[in-house]
């Protein structure tokens, strides 16, 4: 439900007060990458820099999948306010916006079995959903959704939505509004733009309201609820034994980390039980072993077709991420960022930014190696531009596999 940069995350920051405390820091040895590019110690180093980006009192995690099967982790931190047992090492935490990119697997599997087209219309779907206010589903594709291409408003930004999380957090902290409700918000404001016609160069903004409407597609077109279909198309069989779904469930069932921001007086407000993420947009819990797996599958092949893969990395241009150490700017393509490395080529990732915690995957464009980060507050909301800053560092050094000067 949580998407890159809303309002939502600038306003909690202004409104809840922050007050800077170090956490208890503990790493493994760790063996060298594959090709020995890249080492543990260089990995304890990057995520120092992570956690000083982000204010130095979050807990954070780092895993990198190598190609010869090895294993680089780090980590500081505790497992939350008041708690000496260190940060798990394979945390669960929402992964919040990175579900975008599951859901648009199970859209693009759903495509290369015929059951879709990505330039149906959302009209042709769902009629009469998108309407009023300017908007028109029949101006706007399966593909202008999963690109957030289509100039829907997000309903994250509607200021009754925003009153709810900002000023009565704990009064609807067990919100289920379902995704149907949700894009009905969306449409009582005119859209930002309107897709112009099929070939024509297409203009980018992001919405979480595009991927519950994509949601809403998917369930149509597969004939189940978009978890089962998440569930049984890519958990089940790529074996992600603690990836899952709970919709409405507050709890979160494995190893995990508090996540806790200081309210008025600094008296810590614990965020980690909650149902707002219970949509598509944001609803899967993971951790970093998971989603390592599950981007290598993804850049590997065993998860699309190679014409279906071809088409979720073409690109479009974005505008809310700092320029990475390459120095150029990446694009989106279909529920996935391709970001330039300064070794050439690029890599692949999804941000996901919940209540509280960050959690940063990525994976080469080969698939053979993968890293993820994941962060959580402890008394304040990070900086996300200078904690992007230091991940994209950290995730150029492990995908290059190449030694710093």
């Amino acid at each position: 439900m949580v998407g890159k940069r809303t309002a939502v995350v600038a306003c909690l920051a202004a409104l809840l007060a922050a007050l800077l405390a170090g956490a208890v820091g503990a790493a493994p040895a760790g063996a060298r990458g594959g090709d020995g590019g890249y080492s543990a110690g260089e990995l304890r180093e990057d995520l120092a820099a992570v956690r000083t980006a982000a204010g130095g009192d979050v807990n954070v995690v780092a895993r990198v999948d190598e190609p010869d099967g090895a294993v680089l982790r780090a980590r500081y931190g505790t497992a939350g306010v008041g708690s000496t047992a260190p940060v798990p090492w394979d945390p669960e935490f929402r992964a919040a916006s990175t579900s975008k990119t599951f859901m648009a697997v199970v859209v693009l599997q759903l495509a290369a079995q015929g059951r879709l087209s990505l330039g149906d219309t959302v009209e042709h779907w769902l009629p009469g959903v998108v309407r009023g206010h300017g908007n028109d589903g029949a101006r706007i594709t399966v593909r202008d959704l999963l690109q957030q291409t289509s100039g829907i408003y997000d309903y994250i930004d509607d200021p009754e939505v925003r009153d709810r999380l900002l000023n009565h957090f704990d009064e609807n902290r067990y919100d289920a509004t379902p995704a149907s409700r949700l894009v009905a918000t969306a449409m009582r404001h005119a859209p930002l733009f309107t897709p112009p016609p099929h070939g024509a160069p297409r203009r980018w903004a992001y919405s979480n309201t595009n991927y519950l409407l994509a949601a809403m597609i998917a369930e149509k077109a597969g004939g189940a609820d978009w978890r089962q279909l998440v569930e049984h198309r890519i958990i089940a069989p790529l074996g992600l034994r603690h990836t899952y779904i709970p919709g409405e469930n507050p709890y979160l069932i494995g190893p995990h980390e508090r996540v806790t921001i200081d309210g008025p007086g600094g008296v810590p407000e614990d965020l980690t039980e909650q149902s707002y993420q219970h949509t598509a947009d944001s609803g899967v819990v993971s951790t970093p072993s998971d989603l390592d797996r599950f981007f290598r599958a993804l850049a590997d092949g065993r998860l699309l077709p190679a014409a279906q893969w071809a088409l979720m990395r073409r690109t479009v241009p974005y505008d809310d991420l700092p320029i990475p150490p390459a120095g150029e700017q990446g694009g989106y393509g279909l529920g996935l960022r391709a970001v330039p490395l300064t070794c050439g080529g690029v890599y692949y990732t999804h941000e996901g930014d919940g209540f509280g915690v960050y959690g940063r995957p990525a994976v080469g464009a080969d698939g053979r190696r993968a890293v993820t980060v994941s962060v959580t507050t402890t008394t304040a909301l990070v900086d996300e531009d200078r904690l992007d800053r230091a991940v994209q560092t950290l995730t150029d050094h492990a995908l290059c596999a190449a030694p710093r000067s």
